[in-house]
């Protein structure tokens, strides 16, 4: 089952794609750390590092190439968990094709929702303890913004086929874990419970 993760920035979609990789059996594709990976080598460096320390979005082209070749991989085959892709209408559109080329498709969105303020600190205590150069109260508020116009659409693009749900990503990581597993199983997804 491909399932794409919608939320703001902070709001835990990471932690919380993590904790379904074993249960589900499907591996975390995650665009923010394919960036961060990706600007690293000389092809993509220089224009990833720009965008990327700014808070703004790398462009469509350079995202869409990163997760095409990721979804080539053998551990993709019978799904994934979409983690920051697609964050635009253009790139939920070029999903779709992708996905379609294979006979395959998205089978589920989950939007994940929080307060703005709490998020960003959140988000400053995550780049204090892992070092992210790119996090910072200015790219971080930049950030949210961007996610407001770009990636909202995105949530209403799923919901109008009918393949959105929507849940808290306040509380416990615990808790927020246990209403997304509930959510796949009453969407139709193949859930594997492989963890207590």
């Amino acid at each position: 089952m491909f399932i794409v993760m919608i939320g703001p920035p902070g709001v835990g979609k990471g932690t919380q794609c993590k904790r379904l990789v074993n249960q589900l059996g499907i591996p975390h594709v995650s665009t923010g750390d394919m960036l961060r990976e990706a600007r690293k080598s000389v092809s993509h460096g220089e224009d990833l590092l720009a965008h990327m320390d700014r808070g703004r979005l790398v462009s469509d082209e350079v995202v869409t190439e990163l997760v095409e070749r990721r979804l080539e991989l053998p551990d993709c085959q019978n799904g994934c968990l979409f983690d920051g892709f697609p964050r635009t209408i253009q790139q939920a559109e070029t999903l779709d094709k992708i996905l379609g080329k294979h006979g395959k498709s998205v089978g589920l969105a989950i939007e994940m929702s929080g307060d703005d303020k709490l998020l960003v600190q959140r988000m400053l205590k995550r780049a204090a303890e892992e070092q992210r150069p790119d996090d910072t109260v200015e790219t971080l508020t930049r950030r949210l913004e961007i996610y407001q116009r770009e990636t909202v659409p995105v949530a209403k693009y799923y919901e109008e086929r009918g393949l959105l749900c929507q849940v808290s990503g306040i509380g416990t990581p615990d808790e927020v874990s246990l209403t997304i597993r509930q959510q796949i199983r009453d969407n139709g997804g193949k859930y594997r419970e492989n963890s207590s």
